[in-house]
């Protein structure tokens, strides 16, 4: 099924996923009607890329907020597409809790709203792999799929917030619009996303550079998981939009929720650090800094003293109890269920992924090396 003529709504349109799921509508070779940009901020260089890529599809952009209610309907007033990433990543607790509450959970829901009443006929929602686990006890997972039991209930605030906001966006579906037609959702769980822009791999290649060219390990070898390239998840979103306009397939997507990773070979956290960067001359330590018990123990202290410390001052650890279980868990999942269900297959391989990231290290290297220098000066 084709998007030619469709309206669509992207909201984290200036974020990492966001812009290359754009950019990729953007491609199509029938055109979309119209896609619509919202985000609460836009950098210059998102807006130049948008620039580049206008032609037979009108694009407007929305500043705002996704909590602002009329906001929301203005921007989903003639839309019968949103697909719906704009979300806090917040994986250390940096993030008061009633504002990733606001954003995640109540914006998603005031979405679904502003749809039912402005007829909004398909919606996809980006979700996360941490709204499985893993759990605090480090049950691993090994080539899991949807029907995979796994006994957890994120406690973690931000793995919490995705969770509601996908169940939000789950038992939304089959609402009826205002105009009596009816509103098709689904969501799906990417992996932990790489790739170029990927403000995490910024921040591990800062310290990377500080460390002597040698990354951190942070999660032990053995820790395998399977991370998705981000132009594999931005074209799942794509391909989902495609398939829920098809009356057949979208019988089986209606209300699902859907596994996403690609090719890329099945490794820990770190060790895919120095995979995408090895070919730079880039190092890795050989072990974790401590025990894993030992490591865990100490986050947590760390955590303890953080909130001892909150009446005065305000201490934020480096990392917490939470983390080093998600880093240190094997945690691996199929897509089967989307190739079967909406046709997903990667679009790129990893040597592809692998390629294309490296190469995006390599042009930021210079400005890192000068941007610590000045910081340090």
């Amino acid at each position: 099924m084709s998007l030619s003529g469709v309206s669509c709504l992207v909201t984290g349109a200036g974020g990492f996923l966001g812009q290359r799921i754009v950019r990729l509508l953007l491609e199509e070779e029938e055109a979309l009607a119209e896609i619509r940009l919202l985000d609460k901020a836009f950098s210059s260089e998102a807006l130049e890329r948008f620039e580049q890529f206008q032609g037979k599809t009108e694009v407007k952009i929305l500043q705002g907020d996704i909590r602002d209610v009329p906001f929301l309907h203005r921007a989903c007033q003639g839309v019968s597409l949103v697909i719906h990433t704009a979300s806090i990543i917040d994986t250390l607790g940096l993030v008061e809790k009633q504002l990733l509450w606001e954003v995640n959970v109540t914006g998603t829901q005031r979405l679904l709203e502003a749809c039912v009443r402005c007829n909004v006929q398909h919606f996809i929602y980006t979700s996360t792999i941490e709204v499985t686990g893993p759990n605090c006890k480090g049950d691993p997972i090994f080539n899991g799929d949807e029907d995979t039991v796994y006994k957890s209930a994120p406690k973690f605030p931000y793995a919490r917030s995705k969770r509601l906001a996908e169940d939000s966006v789950l038992k939304a579906d089959g609402q009826t619009l205002k105009d009596g037609g009816m509103l098709m959702t689904c969501a799906l769980r990417p992996m932990y996303i790489f790739g170029e822009g990927c403000p995490f791999l910024q921040g591990h290649l800062d310290k990377c550079l500080l460390n002597k060219n040698v990354y951190l390990r942070f999660s032990r070898k053995q820790a395998l998981v399977n991370p998705v390239y981000v132009g594999n998840i931005a074209w799942a979103h794509v391909q989902a939009a495609k398939a829920l306009r098809d009356p057949q397939k979208a019988q089986h997507m209606r209300g699902q929720f859907y596994y996403i990773s690609d090719d890329t070979p099945h490794v820990s956290y770190a060790d895919l650090n120095f995979e995408l960067t090895r070919d730079l001359g880039f190092g890795i330590e050989s072990r974790l800094p401590m025990p894993l018990t030992m490591l865990y123990y100490f986050s947590l202290l760390l955590e303890i003293v953080s909130f001892l410390l909150r009446p005065f001052v305000r201490y934020v650890p480096s990392t917490n109890h939470h983390l080093v279980t998600l880093l240190n868990t094997p945690f691996t999942f199929s897509y089967r269920k989307a190739q079967k269900d909406f046709g997903y297959v990667p679009r790129y391989t990893w040597e592809e992924a692998r390629q294309r990231t490296g190469q995006w290290i390599a042009s930021i290297v210079p400005q890192r090396r000068e941007c610590l220098k000045s910081k340090a000066a």
